[in-house]
């Protein structure tokens, strides 16, 4: 569960930045960092393997 939180702050990071300065590019890429993050953090939540994995640690 620890990578889907990670995953979501460094997204909101990017996302942040990007906005500030006008990278469209780091908005993007904040952009998906999110959602796959948002995705791995309820997946991982319910106890659903992921991957093949039932842990991300």
């Amino acid at each position: 569960m620890k990578i889907g939180t990670d995953m979501i702050v460094l997204g909101v990071i990017l996302l942040l930045i990007g906005l500030l300065v006008g990278v469209s590019l780091l908005t993007t890429v904040g952009g998906i960092l999110v959602v796959v993050g948002a995705v791995l953090w309820i997946l991982g939540a319910s106890g659903r393997m992921v991957g093949g994995r039932k842990h991300y640690f």
